[in-house]
């Protein structure tokens, strides 16, 4: 059975967004991007890895699901940000259609169980925050890059979900010098 990973930059403070959406704030450059570039390279927007030399092959992902908002970051210049793999957006807003990006409205939960019945590679949560708790019950791999910054307020990783306590173990964790730190953990094999 295909896994869901929620793959992510956060802040310290828990924020994967500022309050209008701002991610400027986390860290582009550093010791970290090389290594997290090269394992996660079917996570970078297919123009720029194009423009990079950057392959986007690979056995990790084969799906992306994103919220709205998260897709809408990059509109108008990419309207299918992730042409390497299929787009899922959960949305209610009925836009016009786009090649390669599929729009639904349906329950996301219904859909990402009928996803991981199918063959293939991973499917990668690439955010936001409401989908990420909507999905947290159903996310196999949680994998942070977590940026040694402070915003205070913002969209957080998990939006508002019921009180229901999961815990995951940890599966790696690797400390960059530019205070970057990758953390990765898993649901464990009992509860998946």
């Amino acid at each position: 059975m295909r896994e869901l990973t929620y793959y992510v930059a956060v802040t310290l403070d828990g924020f994967i967004a500022g309050p209008a959406g701002e991610f400027d704030f986390l860290l582009a450059e550093g010791d970290h991007r090389d290594l997290i570039n090269d394992r996660f390279h079917q996570t970078i927007p297919t123009s720029f890895s194009e423009a990079l030399g950057i392959p986007t092959d690979g056995d990790l992902f084969d799906t992306v699901l994103m919220g709205w908002n998260t897709y809408a970051v990059g509109l108008p210049q990419m309207p299918s940000p992730y042409r390497h793999l299929r787009q899922v957006v959960f949305t209610s807003r009925g836009p016009e259609p786009v090649d390669g990006v599929e729009f639904t409205d349906r329950d996301p939960v219904e859909t990402v169980r009928e996803l991981k019945a199918e063959e293939g590679a991973g499917i990668w949560l690439c955010g936001g925050g409401a989908l990420a708790a909507t999905l947290a019950d159903e996310i196999d791999r949680l994998v942070l890059k977590i940026n040694p910054v402070l915003v205070g307020d913002g969209i957080p990783l998990f939006g508002k979900r019921a009180y229901a306590p999961a815990a995951l173990e940890r599966t790696a964790t690797t400390a960059f010098e530019s205070g970057v730190v990758l953390a990765e953990y898993a649901r464990p094999r009992t509860a998946r």
